[in-house]
């Protein structure tokens, strides 16, 4: 038997390698000549003759990325996940000569089966990305889309909505003309310019570490989208399991720019002393004005208006503002407004889908029946209903971190550092992370700071692990690092996610030992952080952080931490390969 084996990964340095080593070695022992292609971007890549194609009697192809397989035409062919030949090479192989089938037509998708897909061919593509901090996952999702779309012969524009506004936005014409539409979006986003567009929809994490793999579901499984005026943007397919979700981080990004804006000017206001503000008239009582009067007041409604917009789009608004504003003035803080934004939401919803009235009235509703009867229901309920237990547990919650022993402290420390390094950005480190925003509006500090300098270890770790064991790492990795250490100065923990993508066993652990660590240094040693972003950088503003050289105490500790442990734990390319032949 001959066969031609071609194996493929995203990075091209890892899976891809081991692959073609356990296919050659499991070739030889079934006694056949196997031509092997690596697709490698750490070693030369020989890629297979037209002679080798010709003479082959099956084509076998484990890739887990985009592969070009018009040079396979006429052959027998069988095509997979990479991941499918590592346990048994072998049988592996067996099952694909058994299996292959003669391809006909062109394919670029990894299937479990033999090759039958149709060449999607270059295609124009137009593409949002959005994260709830609209900082390091947008812009990093957008350019991974970018690069692995060019990298197929396709054209393709993104459009980031980040924390600045949205950027290379997309014209009228650019849509009209494109041939797929791909939404790479963490929180809720505007749909209604694509109406009747073929349109699929995933996250910015999925964007970034599959880019490949999600390009190519996206064009077999996108489907035409169809804008219904006043339903939410989210009409069609509402993702129940994580509906709820990307509400809340829809909210939390809309209110994140006016906690960043009022906590820099209440730490603005400290800068003339710590009670400063006290004196009317003064400089810094006009800071603590803008911050802690209008900034952070406007925290809670805008939270609950836009958890409440992301449910039931405009007509959400107004109750969820209504409703945020009595969780401030009833106490119930961050926690009411929540409540109140889903309240205001689902109940907004709920009077769209089911009141129905004459064609002549309908215009009505979402500026008059909608707002009226969704805000009396949340406002009644948040006033007799959740009000008052609420807003007790809110005090019961800042009573007992503001007076928490050093245990307790230390503890909720672990327990925020180990979230946040988690998943790098993920559902768990944004649940930290918007506990940790929430509780500023109650002038609750501590575990602020212990979220931020935790968040901060992932990013500064990578980078000093590339520093102390540059033998471990090839060229694009130590690139990697450096651009990592700089992301982790300024608080974007996704700066390791190329690392944890390609050794998430190893990287996490190491993280989150790390950020445990931090985080309850940062507690015990009682720092305080007023700005909820920034990261080293909010040290130029004085009385931001306190006390300051403990608190880069904590961060160094925890870098070093996770920095030495992956240093040690990492296996170079070649050492992984050494491994898996052995096996």
């Amino acid at each position: 038997m001959k066969i031609a084996v071609v194996t493929a990964c995203p990075s091209g340095i890892a899976n891809s390698v081991i692959a073609a080593g356990l296919m050659e070695k499991a070739a030889a022992e079934l006694k056949w000549t196997a031509d092997i292609e690596c697709q490698s971007t750490v070693m030369p890549v020989k890629a297979l003759t037209n002679t080798q194609i010709a003479d082959a009697d099956c084509i076998v192809i484990a890739a887990n990325t985009a592969v070009d397989t018009t040079r396979f035409k006429g052959k027998k062919v069988y095509q997979s996940d990479i991941g499918a030949c590592l346990a048994d090479p072998k049988m592996y192989l067996e099952q694909a000569v058994a299996q292959a089938r003669v391809s006909k037509v062109v394919n670029t998708t990894p299937s479990a089966g033999a090759v039958t897909a149709v060449s999607t061919g270059a295609k124009k593509i137009v593409a949002i990305t959005a994260c709830p901090t609209g900082v390091a996952h947008t812009f990093m999702a957008a350019e991974a889309l970018e690069d692995e779309g060019k990298r197929q012969g396709h054209q393709i524009k993104v459009e980031t909505r980040g924390s600045v506004g949205a950027k290379n936005q997309l014209t009228a014409d650019e849509i009209a003309a494109a041939d797929l539409v791909i939404i790479a979006a963490d929180i809720e986003v505007d749909l209604a310019r694509f109406d009747g567009k073929k349109l699929y929809k995933t996250s910015t994490g999925l964007a970034l570490k599959k880019t490949a793999q999600e390009l190519d579901t996206a064009f077999t499984t996108a489907t035409v989208y169809k804008h219904e005026a006043g339903a939410s943007s989210e009409a069609g397919q509402k993702q129940e399991k994580t509906g709820a979700y990307k509400h809340l981080m829809t909210g939390v990004s809309h209110m994140l720019p006016l906690v960043v804006a009022g906590g820099l000017a209440i730490a603005l206001s400290f800068v003339f002393g710590i009670e400063a503000f006290k004196e009317e008239g003064t400089l810094a009582a006009a800071l603590m004005t803008i911050g802690g009067g209008s900034a952070f007041a406007l925290m809670v409604p805008v939270l609950a208006g836009f958890i409440a917009f992301s449910i039931a789009d405009r007509p959400g608004l107004a109750p969820g503002l209504i409703g945020g504003m009595l969780a401030s003035s009833t106490g119930a803080g961050f926690l009411g407004g929540i409540v109140a934004g889903f309240l205001a939401g689902y109940s907004a919803k709920l009077v769209a889908d089911k009141v129905k009235l004459p064609q002549s009235m309908e215009a009505l509703k979402p500026i008059l029946i909608i707002p009226l009867v969704a805000s009396l229901i949340t406002g009644l309920i948040m006033i007799y209903v959740v009000g008052g237990p609420v807003s007790a547990a809110m005090t019961g919650l800042t009573d007992f971190l503001n007076n928490m022993g050093s245990a307790n402290a230390v503890l909720l420390g672990i327990i925020l550092g180990c979230m946040m390094c988690f998943d790098l950005g993920g559902p768990v480190n944004k649940a930290a992370y918007t506990f940790g925003v929430g509780l500023l509006a109650s002038q609750t500090y501590a575990p602020m700071a212990a979220v931020m300098a935790a968040g901060m270890v992932p990013a500064l770790g990578m980078g000093l692990a590339t520093f102390l064991a540059k033998r471990k790492f090839n060229a694009s990795e130590s690139e990697a690092g450096k651009a990592s250490f700089v992301l982790g100065l300024c608080f974007i923990s996704e700066g390791a996610i190329p690392f944890a993508a390609r050794d998430p066993m190893r990287v996490i652990p190491s993280c989150m030992a790390g950020g445990a660590l931090t985080g309850a240094l940062s507690m015990l040693f009682g720092a305080k952080l007023m700005a909820p972003h920034g990261g080293l950088f909010v040290l130029f503003i004085p009385n931001a952080i306190t006390p300051v050289l403990m608190y880069l105490v904590a961060i160094a500790a925890g870098t070093v931490v996770t920095g030495v442990t992956y240093a040690f734990l990492k296996k170079s390319d070649e050492e992984q390969l050494v491994a898996a032949t052995a096996k």
